[in-house]
């Protein structure tokens, strides 16, 4: 149902919408986690460190596609706030055309240079083939990929963020039902793996596009909404491309990180895919409140609401740090439990164990991160996003080669905090040097 965010409680709105996106987000999560639990338990860490050094290049490609939608999206979000819904649904089918000729272009790609790429990461040869075989696999799936997030983006622009949850929960009870079977009743290993993902963000893409033929006609697109427009073409590329770069900079400089943990051995390997996976769920909180306040600030920006603009931003830091307090105390003292779920191994434990003590100090920081790249996005400053996190992705590369030879994968928690803290101080300054002024 579509939702006016230019009207009614600030607080509401943002609770509101948050929390379909928290649980669609770990539903998303779930397909690799499931994967990873299931190899670990079946298949054993060799396999388990396979999916897990596949796991960056294959986030690097998805998230170029998400990242597209998320400038979609704020548009989109913009016009529902003006009442313009023709340009709307031009917007939408525009952006189905772009992000289904990028997706393309990423799957022939990533297919054709998949094995180059994992020799880059230094990935060991007693792994290499499966790594392989799970990356190529999950890249056909790159077009539902494509159609999920143009018509999830489409819905939740237009405040309904409920149904594409829905929709990611059926995926993920399928995706681990069929890991059970393929992986463990078949033993396929990291093919079955990846076939799972693949058929569940399939059966996700087809639910998105019947329902909304079928319940939204405010999105519904004809011969004419399928046509790209020129001038939206431009927009959705300008500040999707921006965005797409970004996101990609993150899972980039990730394999790159990866790379330098792959010197460490299988061990540490599959230690840091644990952890990677736990982290991943912690921050999809923080995260989530970002998207709100992405939309929220959108569709109020096109309704010409400043006075909500602003108090949404505040509001939304609030919830932001609420919860990166709350997430610093869990993974604090819960952590060995949680890397448990991956590997028994006892070297895996303590070297999952010694970077979260270090790394739940920290998680405060992206929480402000996020909140101000949401209403970065939400006014459309699409750049300052882009070069905040290539600043911090880049300081956290290096410092992790820096320390990493030294102290192990806890060195990548310290430069974790460098990053965020480079990146917190490019942020506001913009803010208070640039945007604040576009507010009053």
């Amino acid at each position: 149902m579509a939702t006016d965010l230019s009207q009614g409680r600030i607080t509401r709105h943002l609770f509101s919408f948050t929390i379909p996106l928290i649980l669609g987000n770990l539903f998303q999560l779930t397909y690799n986690a499931v994967d990873s639990i299931i190899i670990g338990r079946f298949a054993g860490d060799h396999a388990l460190a396979a999916v897990g050094t596949a796991d960056p290049v294959m986030n690097l490609l998805i998230l170029g596609i998400t990242g597209l939608c998320i400038g979609s999206s704020s548009l989109m979000s913009s016009f529902y706030g003006a009442g313009d819904r023709e340009t709307l649904r031009k917007e939408m089918g525009t952006s189905l055309v772009v992000v289904g000729g990028a997706s393309l272009v990423i799957l022939l790609v990533g297919l054709f240079f998949s094995g180059a790429i994992l020799r880059m990461m230094q990935t060991p040869e007693n792994i290499f083939a499966d790594a392989q075989t799970y990356l190529r696999l999950i890249l056909l799936g790159m077009p539902f990929t494509c159609v999920y997030n143009v018509y999830a983006a489409s819905l939740r622009s237009v405040g309904d963020s409920k149904i594409p949850l829905w929709f990611l929960a059926g995926a993920s009870v399928l995706n681990g039902v069929l890991d059970v079977l393929f992986i463990g009743g078949f033993h396929w290993g990291v093919f079955g793996a990846a076939l799972a993902t693949v058929i569940a963000e399939g059966a996700s893409a087809l639910a998105c596009v019947v329902y909304v033929s079928l319940r939204v006609p405010l999105l519904h697109l004809d011969a004419v909404s399928l046509r790209p427009d020129p001038g939206l073409a431009r927009q959705t590329l300008l500040f999707g491309g921006t965005t797409a770069l970004q996101q990609v900079s993150q899972p980039l400089g990730k394999v790159f990180i990866q790379g330098m943990v792959n010197t460490l051995g299988v061990e540490a390997m599959a230690a840091f895919n644990a952890v990677g996976k736990i982290e991943d769920f912690a921050l999809v909180p923080e995260r989530s409140i970002s998207n709100a306040m992405m939309t929220f600030t959108a569709q109020n920006d096109g309704a010409g609401r400043k006075d909500r603009v602003r108090e949404g931003f505040k509001k939304g830091l609030m919830l932001e740090t609420c919860y990166g307090l709350f997430i610093s105390v869990v993974m604090f003292f819960f952590h060995t439990p949680m890397v448990a779920l991956f590997s028994s191994e006892a070297g895996t434990l303590t070297r999952g164990a010694e970077y979260f003590t270090v790394m739940a100090f920290f998680y405060l920081l992206p929480a402000y991160t996020n909140g101000l790249q949401g209403i970065f996005r939400g006014m459309r400053h699409m750049t300052i996003t882009l070069w905040c996190s290539v600043t911090q992705i880049s300081i956290r590369v290096l410092v992790t080669w820096l320390l990493i030879p030294r102290v192990g994968i806890t060195g990548i928690a310290y430069a974790c905090a460098a990053g965020w803290m480079a990146m917190q101080a490019l942020q506001w300054g913009y803010y208070f040097l640039r945007l604040r002024k576009s507010l009053v």
